[in-house]
């Protein structure tokens, strides 16, 4: 089978990792594919497989989303007319060519699957889970012209049920991490910190991840000199958040961290992730974590309040969040056993639920029905 795999490489972010992760997977059981993503004209470093691809023309792309040329649904049309892939796949990006695929697909006669990324809330709390709903408004109407629809939780599938969406096009695939790479083990992060406990933000630093939150927490909360607050990447708030909290007690900023073995080392070396956000989809740094036994603490929005579910971990309401982590820091703290227990519960869960290994088997499976049913209309009209 031949897979067009419409996506996003830089910068850097939940999707591009779902893109890169999935791609090679399907590579490596067989599955020819070509890349076709949105490029400007920067050089951009390429750490990725050499499969065949396509440059989409851009003007602007972010974290979250990309603003593609006029020309841009051209390109991407004559190079499905070249490539002849059997199925495309869109990692959507939150861009204005998300709306076009199915008619370019359609013309082609190309079966289409979405992956379906942006964040959500299941209640408006507050105002950026309103936001995300308008997104999810926005789209649903072109989303019910794909084949399928892929999301990761039965949450958002009640929601696009509830906009229109047809049941039979949305499917749920959780999002899966590859178990064996991030797992337990040996790490010189505590040495190299000088603490002897570790808490751990990865992710953007943007309003939706709410971090202010988690440092505010911190500070008021005094957990002396042998526990460390590790933070991990980049975005919008990063230089004005570390420049306001920068000089508070046992917060280190380590700022994005491109190679994937040290942000391996640094999750083996961490106690405790925690992750405070207003919105979210499912995220893959917390799959990350749990993969590589932290105990886990998030908040109920998006999927991952259903990940942690039954004691896997610790679940937050988005409400404030800031005098929750007050209470559960220093029990963290005192309490290294919790810590452990929590890790262990975490990994199993994974292993239960969220392997990358049994994201692809659905995913194939998926394919597989998206073709017949094509066939099948195709022999209808006959």
């Amino acid at each position: 089978m031949h897979i067009a795999w419409l996506g996003k490489k830089y910068p850097f972010c939940g999707n591009v990792t779902y893109s890169r992760e999935i791609t090679n997977a399907l590579l490596d059981r067989g599955y020819q594919v070509s890349f076709l993503h949105f490029a400007t004209e920067d050089t951009e470093p390429d750490k990725w497989p050499k499969f065949q691809e396509v440059s989409l023309p851009c003007i602007y792309k972010s974290q979250v989303y990309t603003i593609p040329s006029l020309k841009s649904s051209k390109v991407l049309s004559q190079a499905l007319q070249k490539l002849k892939p059997d199925i495309v796949h869109a990692s959507l990006t939150l861009s204005p060519l998300d709306f076009l695929l199915p008619e370019i697909c359609e013309e082609l006669n190309i079966p289409l699957v979405a992956t379906f990324h942006a964040q959500f809330d299941s209640k408006p709390r507050n105002i950026k889970s309103g936001t995300q709903f308008l997104a999810y408004q926005l789209y649903a109407p072109f989303l019910a012209n794909y084949d399928r629809v892929i999301i990761f939780s039965d949450i958002q599938k009640d929601l696009f049920i509830k906009l229109g969406v047809p049941e039979k096009k949305v499917a749920v695939i959780p999002n899966g991490v590859d178990a064996d790479k991030y797992s337990p083990g040996v790490s010189g992060l505590k040495n190299e910190l000088n603490a002897r406990r570790v808490f751990l933000y990865l992710g953007r630093i943007s309003t939706e991840k709410n971090v202010e939150s988690l440092l505010k927490a911190w500070k008021h909360s005094d957990m002396g000199n042998d526990s460390c607050l590790t933070i991990v990447g980049d975005g919008p708030l990063a230089a004005s958040l570390e420049m306001f909290y920068g000089d508070v007690k046992g917060v280190s900023w380590f700022g994005y961290v491109s190679d994937e073995q040290r942000r391996i080392e640094i999750l083996r070396g961490a106690d405790v992730f925690i992750l405070p956000s207003l919105v979210e989809g499912l995220s893959l740094a917390l799959l990350e974590a749990m993969s590589c036994g932290l105990a886990c603490v998030a908040t109920d929005a998006g999927a991952d309040g259903e990940v942690l579910e039954k004691g896997a971990g610790i679940i937050l309401n988005t409400h404030n969040v800031t005098s929750q982590l007050q209470t559960l820091l220093p029990v963290f703290r005192d309490h290294p056993e919790l810590s452990i227990l929590l890790g262990q519960k975490a990994r199993q869960r994974v292993l239960e639920r969220y392997t990358l290994s049994r994201n692809i088997t659905q995913l194939e499976m998926l394919y597989d029905e998206v073709l017949r049913e094509r066939n099948l209309k195709l022999k209808s009209l006959i």
